[in-house]
């Protein structure tokens, strides 16, 4: 029986992942989560084998989340199911840990078959991903994977407009880590200003500006 943790911060999906799961032979949802905080819980409370995990989550992002776990659960096995489909996300979420990577696109059976390798250890990406990543090697796009994870999930808070007092109470860290962060993220990137810094960020699929009558 593979014993898994469900992280996502709408209930009504939840539930239907839940649903789907328990109905498969050979798995169990045991728990469930909305936030990086819930689903530390769970992890060191024990009992989980596999972690399904979106990676947007209220405050901290799902990347955020899978590195809490691993460091509090280090034989936990993750599994990104999440709506990104960018190449920078799914470095960002394996460097972090994860396993694997499915888009919610994905089949049912695509889901049961990737819990059971991530399960089992094995990596696994859905298809689209797959196609995403060789076209981002194709194209050289490697920018955002300079940053750690850590980097990735300050960057990501900053350019959603969180200040770095937010960012520090989110992340758990001090107001200096979170300046040190942000200096190291503006050099990688080459963006000596905030406005060269969020450009950088819709150019790499991390924001997206608002259209017109949206």
């Amino acid at each position: 029986m593979i014993r898994i943790l469900l992280l996502d911060d709408h209930a009504v999906v939840r539930t239907g992942y839940r649903r789907l799961l328990d109905a498969e032979c050979g798995f169990e949802v045991v728990a469930e989560a909305a936030t990086a905080d819930e689903a530390c819980a769970c992890v060191a409370r024990g009992g989980i084998d596999v972690a399904v995990a979106d990676l947007s989550l209220r405050g901290c992002s799902g990347i955020e989340a899978i590195r809490r776990m691993l460091a509090r659960a280090p034989a936990l096995r993750v599994l990104v199911l999440s709506m990104h489909d960018h190449a920078g996300y799914v470095t960002q979420a394996m460097r972090a840990g994860a396993l694997g990577y499915l888009t919610k696109s994905s089949e049912p059976t695509e889901l049961f078959d990737a819990i059971r390798a991530v399960a089992a250890g094995r990596r696994i990406f859905s298809a689209d991903i797959l196609e995403v990543l060789a076209r981002s090697s194709l194209d050289g796009e490697q920018a955002l994977a300079r940053l750690t994870p850590r980097e990735f999930e300050v960057l990501r808070l900053a350019v959603s407009g969180d200040s770095s007092a937010d960012i520090a109470n989110s992340m758990h860290l001090s107001p200096k880590t979170v300046h040190n962060h942000l200096s190291a993220i503006r050099s990688k990137l080459d963006a000596d200003n905030d406005f060269k810094l969020i450009r950088e960020a819709v150019r790499l699929g991390l924001i997206a500006f608002p259209t017109h009558g949206a």
